[in-house]
């Protein structure tokens, strides 16, 4: 079977609730399951945990973007020492600066968080009434032997409720486990294999689901296998300066789901490796390839092609770290948040 065909196939599994381990392979399951409890006891239990920067930023005129931050661990920065050193806060910078607006952050993500967490994390974003979100999960449901099928089911479920509620949603997919330094061979490219194969199934469901998806990968590739600086003090989860990374690598999504920035309606170009695949093939070249955004697309106004929806693979360009530019907002003029092209 086709690695194409395999997600393809893990993803139908958990729209219509089945499909067990077996689309993944049990053994594989069962010895990262075993990986991730042996990398539990050497990073040892969880000490620095973050503080959420909810508030407004980016000094422009306008109404403000409301902007949820949805996920785990990896969603909340955990290990940071500082709300501006968080992915929410870097990205709430960001989209500030490319569209010239303000945005104000809603930071629902939890260290620790499961994609059971997901539904009550999209309850409360749903409460500020956003018009984008990012959501990072799935890392802690290898420790929870969670089926794959079901990580799947549970994220398609919270990116539905976000798009009913004509909130853009971003997915950064599974990253590689195989860049974890805690994790040994041969179970090093045991990882990998499973989070290529969830990441892929990740972005079919999510992209069929209205959403748009962001392969984090390695993060930044051979940057992370090699640079100690991108990993923080447990030597499993990012420091600042990988935080900083991997927000930059989904930044240019975000702001193209809102559409602004300098990318937002530039043509795939062929000669960066950018097309237009049947989304099961865009899939799977996304999970190998750090960075690479997928989103529903149209050919000839056809949404589905021969074999199945049609997807666009992007490689867009990561812009530099945002500088961070908080608000009191007791002493700025806002008013209730719109869309950015109202």
């Amino acid at each position: 079977m086709t690695r194409a065909r395999a997600a393809k196939r893990l993803a139908q599994a958990a729209a219509f609730g089945g499909g067990g381990l077996g689309l993944i392979g049990a053994t594989l399951y069962g010895v990262l399951t075993a990986e991730a409890e042996y990398a539990k006891r050497v990073i040892g239990p969880m000490r620095y945990y973050p503080t959420p920067g909810d508030g407004l930023y980016g000094r422009y005129p306008g109404r403000p973007i409301t902007f949820a931050m949805l996920g785990d661990s990896s969603a909340a920065g955990y290990g940071t020492e500082s709300p501006d050193e968080t992915p929410g806060v870097l990205l709430a910078s960001g989209l500030a600066d490319l569209a010239n607006r303000p945005v104000r952050l809603v930071d629902v993500a939890k260290t620790g968080a499961k994609s059971t967490d997901l539904a009550a994390q999209v309850d409360a974003a749903l409460q500020a009434g956003p018009h984008v979100a990012v959501i990072l999960i799935g890392v802690n449901d290898v420790k929870a032997k969670m089926p794959p099928s079901a990580s799947v089911r549970l994220l398609t479920a919270a990116v539905r409720r976000l798009r009913a509620a004509n909130c853009e949603v971003v997915v950064g997919t599974c990253p590689d486990l195989g860049v974890v330094r805690t994790i040994m061979p041969p179970l090093r490219q045991v990882a990998r294999s499973w989070s290529h194969r969830l990441a892929a199934a990740q972005t079919i469901a999510v992209v069929e689901a209205g959403g748009r998806t962001v392969s984090l990968g390695s993060l930044l590739g051979e940057v992370f296998r090699t640079n100690p600086s991108m990993w923080g003090r447990d030597n499993f989860h990012p420091s600042a300066t990988g935080y900083a990374a991997a927000s930059a690598a989904l930044l240019p999504s975000v702001a193209a789901a809102m559409g602004v920035g300098p990318e937002s309606f530039v043509h795939p170009e062929p000669f960066r490796g950018e097309a237009i695949l049947p989304i099961a093939e865009a899939a799977v070249q996304a999970a190998r390839t750090a960075g690479t955004e997928v989103a529903a697309t149209e050919v000839a106004g056809r949404e589905r092609g021969p074999r199945g929806p049609w997807a666009s693979l992007r490689h867009r360009r990561r812009h530099p770290k945002a500088e961070v530019d908080r608000v009191d907002e007791d002493t700025s003029e806002t008013t209730d948040a719109v869309p950015v092209g109202s």
